[in-house]
């Protein structure tokens, strides 16, 4: 049971980049004293880390997110062999291989997404279908929309070892994400698992005619 409850934390902590004993005492219904103690274990585990941020008057606040363990939880899919089949192929045949194969996965990618996406109407509808097909392929995609933008949240990206390995990769989807939406809208990535974000996230503004 408290495995079960720690994955679930973990989880948590993961979506939302950090969080304290009481949103982890309302989100799972338990005491706050409940969480705090979950959380100094995980923390003893090597799994999360701690910052305390002052937050105007009163006390300061301790907010918990994932070490570098933590994220372990959540692997690449195959990355060992991934990367090393990336690194075959610029070695035999040179990195224009390299860059003709993940095009060929971009037009792929586009082509499934597309299906759907263009029977929507809105940008709300397609936003929903996109994080709907990314959730699916591991990246614990959604989105949201804050002070009149939208934001494509991905917590987090099974592809990373890949990523890092040739950052193509994420240049071709950030390609993708900007064809499928369309040109009325301006999409940039605002934070990035392979900077010093956590997670993915694009804002998504309409442009102004």
């Amino acid at each position: 049971m408290k495995k079960e409850i720690q994955d679930r934390i973990l989880m948590f902590l993961k979506m939302k980049g950090q969080g304290n004993a009481q949103q982890i005492s309302d989100e799972f219904s338990i005491t706050k004293e409940g969480a705090r103690k979950h959380l100094m274990k995980m923390e003893a585990e090597g799994l999360l880390k701690q910052e305390i941020k002052k937050e105007g008057v009163g006390r300061p606040v301790v907010l918990f997110s994932l070490t570098e363990k933590g994220f372990s939880r959540f692997p690449d899919s195959h990355a060992m062999i991934t990367v090393q089949l990336l690194k075959s192929i610029k070695n035999l045949l040179g990195e224009n291989a390299l860059d003709l194969l993940i095009n060929d996965r971009e037009t792929f990618t586009y082509q499934i997404y597309s299906q759907q996406m263009n029977q929507e109407k809105t940008l709300e509808r397609k936003l929903s279908v996109l994080a709907e097909k990314r959730s699916k392929e591991g990246y614990m995609a959604e989105w949201k929309k804050e002070n009149g933008s939208y934001f494509l949240i991905e917590n987090h990206c099974p592809i990373c070892a890949a990523a890092k390995e040739c950052q193509l990769f994420c240049r071709s989807e950030l390609k993708n994400f900007r064809e499928l939406l369309g040109p009325d809208y301006q999409i940039q990535r605002v934070e990035y698992i392979l900077g010093e974000g956590t997670r993915c996230v694009y804002k998504i503004d309409q442009i102004s005619k």
